[in-house]
């Protein structure tokens, strides 16, 4: 349970986010709204509105604050790492276990677009772009490449963990092996983004 402000006054934006990503992980994405968090904090829904100015809004706050922890989570997992092969098997593996340990608020923080000339995804994006770098730095790609890869490897990653999650991946071999395989592949094919 969330730890309610001893008053609505002392309320902050940080405390909403907070308290939503409480309430997704413990109901889901569908107790992501005004009146639910609301409740979570022992407030009403208008308390909220000083701090946040729709459900959209709040939807689009916690996704940002979950891109956050999920890029923390995916640094942290990197720390001391210099082969181009390990880096990337490491993202992978980091990006699912966080996609199966969270599915509610992955799939939250995958469904808002991140736009950079918009200013509170700015820094996210930022972020987003200089964790690849990193990943990447082996490969000494240009930026563009950076930007190339990061789209083939998100789109890989996301697009395995969605059809995964949708219970659409029944066929043997085990979906493990699947996923090494297409790491695996990856790792071949990044090489040829350079032209």
């Amino acid at each position: 349970m969330w730890v309610v402000p001893l008053k609505e006054k002392t309320l902050a934006q940080r405390d909403i986010i907070e308290a939503a990503i409480v309430c997704v992980e413990t109901e889901g994405e569908t107790a992501l709204g005004v009146n639910r968090v609301a409740r979570e904090l022992g407030i009403t829904p208008p308390s909220i509105y000083k701090h946040v100015e729709s459900g959209a809004a709040l939807r689009r706050l916690v996704a940002l604050e979950i891109w956050q922890r999920f890029l923390t989570v995916c640094c942290r997992s990197i720390e001391g790492i210099g082969d181009a092969s390990v880096l990337l098997k490491t993202v992978a593996h980091t990006a699912r276990k966080f996609a199966r340990s969270h599915p509610e608020l992955y799939r939250i923080m995958t469904a808002i677009p991140l736009q950079p000339a918009e200013p509170d995804c700015a820094s996210t994006v930022q972020s987003i772009v200089a964790f690849y770098r990193r990943v990447l730095h082996p490969y000494k790609f240009t930026e563009s490449e950076t930007i190339h890869a990061m789209r083939i490897l998100n789109a890989a990653f996301y697009g395995f963990v969605a059809t995964e999650q949708a219970g659409l991946l029944t066929l043997e071999p085990s979906t493990e092996e699947s996923y090494d395989r297409m790491i695996n592949a990856l790792i071949q094919a990044i090489q040829y983004i350079r032209q």
